[in-house]
Parts: C-alpha cells; sequence; structure tokens
C-alpha cells in the first residue's frame, strides 16, 4: 500500500467529495450482521463515520498518520496506523468490509488474503472509486487536458485500475452486480482549485517543480466560470460487492 497523501492531509480532508446516502443504503442492505466493520485506507475517516451509525464497533486504518489527525472521532471508530495487507484484527472479525477509493494503491493478493482473514464467512467487500468529475462541455474540455496532458505523467501507474473501473482488479468473491452512483456538488471556483491540489499526481508535480501548476489551470477557467458563483460538480461512482463463502 502506497502513502501518497500525507503530505495534503489537510487540503483532502477539506476538499475531497463525499460519499451519497445511497451508497451506503445500498451496501448495507447486502450485510447481514451489525457488529463490527473495518473501513480500510480510511483516510480522514469519512466512511468510517458514515459505519459508525449503524454498527457497534468500527475499525478504521490508513497508512498516513497524518490523514487519521484530520479524522471525526467517534466513541465507537478505533483509528489506527496499519497496512492492509496485515492488519492486528482477529480471525472473522468483521461483517462489512470497505474500501473507498483506494483498492488501485492496494496489492491485491496480500490485501485479499487479509479479508480472507478477517472476514466473517458471509461477510461483505465492498469496494468503489470515483471517475473525473464533470461541470459543462467546455471546462469539461479543458479538465480533461490539464488531467491527461498537463498532469498525466505524474500521474502513479495504479491510477489506470481506477480508470478501468477495477475491473481487471482480482476480485475472489460471490460477487453480485452493482449501480452507479453520483456524487453531486456545489462548487465555487476556488473549491475546485482546493479539489484539484489534493490529487497525488498535483503533489507530485509541485515536489518536482517547486510550484503547483493548479493556479494556471484554474486562472485559465475564468473566463468559462459566472464569477464568485458555484457550479454543479457531478463525479461518477462505481462499486464492486462480493460475500465470502460460507
Amino acid at each position: 500500500m502506497k502513502d501518497l497523501f500525507s503530505t495534503q492531509a489537510e487540503t483532502y480532508a477539506r476538499y475531497r467529495p463525499t460519499y451519497p446516502p445511497e451508497l451506503y443504503d445500498f451496501v448495507l442492505g447486502q450485510v447481514s450482521g451489525r457488529e463490527a466493520a473495518w473501513d480500510c485506507a480510511t483516510g480522514n475517516g469519512q466512511v468510517a463515520l458514515e459505519l459508525a451509525k449503524q454498527f457497534d464497533r468500527v475499525e478504521a486504518t490508513d497508512l498516513s498518520e497524518k490523514q487519521l489527525e484530520q479524522a471525526v472521532r467517534r466513541e465507537n471508530i478505533h483509528y489506527q496506523v496499519a497496512k492492509a495487507e496485515n492488519t492486528p484484527f482477529s480471525e472473522q472479525s468483521f461483517d462489512l468490509i470497505t474500501v473507498g477509493q483506494a483498492l488501485h494503491w492496494l496489492n491485491p493478493e496480500s490485501f485479499h488474503r487479509e479479508v480472507a482473514r478477517v472476514l466473517k464467512p458471509g461477510g461483505v467487500l465492498a469496494v468503489w472509486g470515483y471517475e473525473l468529475m464533470s461541470l459543462t462541455p467546455q471546462i469539461d474540455e479543458r479538465v480533461l487536458h490539464f488531467y491527461r496532458n498537463i498532469i498525466g505523467s505524474y500521474w502513479n501507474p495504479e491510477r489506470r485500475l481506477l480508470e478501468e473501473r477495477y475491473a481487471s482488479v482480482p476480485f475472489p468473491y460471490r460477487e453480485i452486480a452493482c449501480p452507479d452512483f453520483q456524487m453531486v456538488k456545489r462548487w465555487t471556483l476556488d473549491e475546485l482549485a482546493g479539489y484539484l491540489n489534493s490529487w497525488s499526481s498535483v503533489n507530485k508535480f509541485q515536489r518536482q517543480h517547486g510550484y503547483s501548476p493548479v493556479g494556471d489551470f484554474i486562472e485559465g477557467l475564468r473566463p468559462y466560470w459566472p464569477g464568485e458563483q458555484a457550479l454543479t460538480v457531478t463525479f461518477p461512482v462505481f462499486m464492486r460487492l462480493g460475500f465470502k463463502e460460507v
């Protein structure tokens, strides 16, 4: 598992979009028990916080201590630094394991071996990710250019798995078909800039060149943005979900 978000942990916590209620409703509708859940690669704990409303106990792990420092605390959430592929949890501990926007950073073979060890028989593994956002045709064209041509070479190779919607990632569970979801936000141009500055590729660009490319890009968007107004930003969300065999 790679830690690519410690440097921009505060920006990540402030600007990353949150998942819709429909996503959680679907996942929870597949889970029979409510004793314990593990949110793997929890980041700032946004998924753990939602799971804590439904489960007696939530374990939330991440490789980044700085990310965990940004997480909201609840009595039934236990945050700790741990590798996804090697955890301190007991065998058959969890009714549900979730991985939001992070499966591509994990070692699939080792992670699935750990899931097989700590997930209860009949328990659920739900993994999901979101694709490039859309706003207006003119802005989308420029965002895609920024994504592919300005910072394209600064993405880690694992990003390709996310673009493929995890289709090529091994998934050794009894899988069911999942609906697609959407995260819909209203953002100002400054909020879009904050989100872009949370990207690992932008952080890598900045480390190599000493400045962020986001500022110039945002200035180039101003002719297409209605002043200080907020625009609707839509993120397509995909999911894979499966059950551990009994």
